[in-house]
């Protein structure tokens, strides 16, 4: 399957305060739809910033997305490890784009942006079993 690699709110075009499309298809590769559906738990559901409610909230549209999505019960136990996979390859996307001074990022956006990962993983990590309860509730 091919997969977007970047599906977050920055790469998607709204109408009317609604998704319609996505763009910025630069990252798009073969993969495993959970790759995809990792980033898009993570990108449009998770954050460590307090004006997105509480975890139970987030886990909450976490699990609206993979109903919608028709995850299996097998993908859904899964998804987890794939939301912390993709926070860590987008850590390790930043720190490379940090440490490469010939990069067309300036290094001061590449260390804000490799910052608010860690962030975001720290926040997932330690709330991992809220996630993973939500996705198992019937």
């Amino acid at each position: 399957m091919v997969c977007h690699h970047d599906p977050g709110p920055n790469n998607t075009v709204f109408r009317d305060g609604q998704p319609v499309a996505f763009i910025d298809f630069d990252f798009a590769a073969p993969g495993h739809p959970l790759e995809d559906v990792g980033y898009l738990a993570w990108a449009w559901c998770i954050s460590s910033r307090p004006d997105r409610g509480p975890a139970t909230e987030q886990a909450r549209q976490v699990r609206a997305l993979v109903d919608a999505y028709g995850l299996s019960p097998a993908a859904r136990d899964q998804l987890p490890a794939a939301i912390r996979e993709r926070l860590r390859r987008n850590e390790a996307f930043w720190r490379a784009i940090r440490d490469d001074e010939t990069a067309p990022i300036p290094q001061a956006r590449a260390v804000e942006v490799l910052t608010w990962t860690q962030r975001e993983l720290a926040y997932f990590e330690a709330r991992q079993e809220t996630f993973t309860a939500a996705l198992k509730s019937t």
